[in-house]
């Protein structure tokens, strides 16, 4: 007989996440403004009125979507101890799934799970087997036509779920509360494309030592290192003509744009690296008879590395231009984030240690990854706020097969009440 666990927690946490889900937040590359969807602002306002009827101060929504709020600190007079933050995003990613996210708790006893009959949708143990470790747990899924969206309602709803109960300690009791210093939440849209949304955050509302994000998978993750990430987007303009008189004048700009790519080194593509190995990715190509474009991704954990890959773009695209001289070939290269790992100090380390204690405290084995994408934490490192990552709690991100187990998810808002609790010694 299959005992499945459940604390009032797990209920509280799974009711925040099914309430945030349930608005519609996928960002948007192609739009032009911040945020790229009308959901963000949406889950943003219901975010700054829950804040603000629990009593948290300074609750402020920006223009570009930005919300941050304070809950001051209740140690007594000349008693310090560091400023913290918590920042998560209020998007979900779009990769061609629907942006509407019907998810439901479901009691897991094994096996396959059916996501959608209707469309034959399955969870299957053989392609997923990471799931056969939570038999007898109640489980948070999608109906198989979207993503689950725990990157990173999981990690809004954590954030919420120990601030409101942070708060109404405080407003009950102040005497007796669990002492704390002053702590920072910040909410910010559009992480999916490429961080813009934290890009606008006014770091004057967010004055912190050091801060973290909840934007990682299974439990236990720890992440104090992301890639360098960059983007190139090269243009080729080629010379028309009618194929009848074509011969020594037509450039076809579709085949100079093959030249390009045929270039570049098969093994360092995302299928062929892992772990801390740094690759170009093309992801995007347009062409006609006038004009090819090409977009590639640039990733590496190692600075010199990233440099030197966007220095061989650079390259390729001049000794392009040489072979190619009647055509017009344009390269654009943009940098997006930059590792945390490369603002770690002396100083600042302490963010980490903070989160293997709550690990021990918790008794959660810590599992140290060297994270092959970037967080909000990349760019607000890369502005002096050392901010590591730590887990969801869920598996799949960025998939119809993405699942969250409540009793993992619990342990993500155990970290985060940890966290926010004065250590001595501070």
């Amino acid at each position: 007989m299959v005992t499945f666990t459940r604390t009032e927690v797990q209920d509280a946490l799974a009711h925040r996440f099914l309430r945030y889900s349930a608005i519609s937040s996928q960002s948007d590359a192609s739009a032009s403004s911040i945020p790229t969807s009308p959901g963000q602002w949406e889950l943003a306002r219901l975010l700054r009125d829950e804040l603000t009827e629990a009593g948290a101060s300074d609750v402020h929504l920006s223009e570009t979507c930005v919300l941050t709020a304070h809950i001051p600190s209740n140690l007594p007079q000349g008693q310090k101890a560091p400023a913290l933050g918590f920042c998560t995003h209020l998007d979900t990613v779009d990769v061609s799934l629907s942006p509407d996210v019907h998810a439901r708790v479901i009691d897991y006893t094994g096996g396959d799970i059916c996501l959608n009959q209707t469309h034959d949708i399955w969870l299957r143990e053989s392609e997923h087997p990471a799931i056969a470790r939570y038999v007898g747990d109640r489980i948070l899924v999608t109906d198989g036509t979207s993503v689950l969206g725990a990157d990173d309602k999981a990690g809004v709803a954590s954030v919420m779920e120990a601030a409101v109960r942070l708060l109404a300690a405080d407003a009950a009791d102040p005497d007796s509360a669990e002492p704390h210093g002053d702590i920072y939440l910040s909410f910010v849209p559009d992480e999916e494309i490429g961080l813009l949304g934290v890009r606008t955050m006014d770091l004057a509302r967010f004055p912190v030592d050091y801060a973290f994000t909840l934007d990682s998978c299974e439990l236990g993750e720890i992440v104090q290192a992301t890639f360098n990430a960059g983007h190139a987007h090269i243009t080729i303009q080629g010379v028309t003509a009618h194929p009848m008189n074509a011969k020594n004048i037509l450039v076809n700009p579709i085949l100079v744009a093959h030249d390009f790519v045929a270039q570049l080194d098969r093994n360092q593509t995302p299928e062929r690296t892992e772990g801390r190995e740094g690759y170009l990715w093309v992801n995007g190509m347009t062409g006609n008879q006038s004009t090819a474009t090409i977009d590639i991704s640039i990733r590496d954990h190692d600075r010199a590395g990233y440099e030197r890959k966007k220095q061989y773009l650079l390259e390729s695209a001049m000794r392009l231009q040489e072979e190619n001289p009647r055509a017009q070939v344009n390269i654009d290269i943009s940098d997006i984030y930059s590792n945390i790992e490369d603002a770690k100090t002396n100083e600042n380390v302490v963010a980490t240690q903070r989160l293997r204690d709550a690990f021990a405290e918790l008794e959660i084995e810590p599992i140290d990854l060297a994270m092959r994408g970037g967080t909000d934490g990349s760019w607000l490192s890369s502005q002096g706020i050392f901010t590591p990552n730590f887990f969801t709690g869920a598996h799949n991100f960025h998939s119809n097969c993405e699942f969250l187990p409540l009793s993992s998810f619990e342990k993500s808002y155990q970290v985060v009440r940890a966290l926010m609790s004065y250590q001595d010694g501070e």
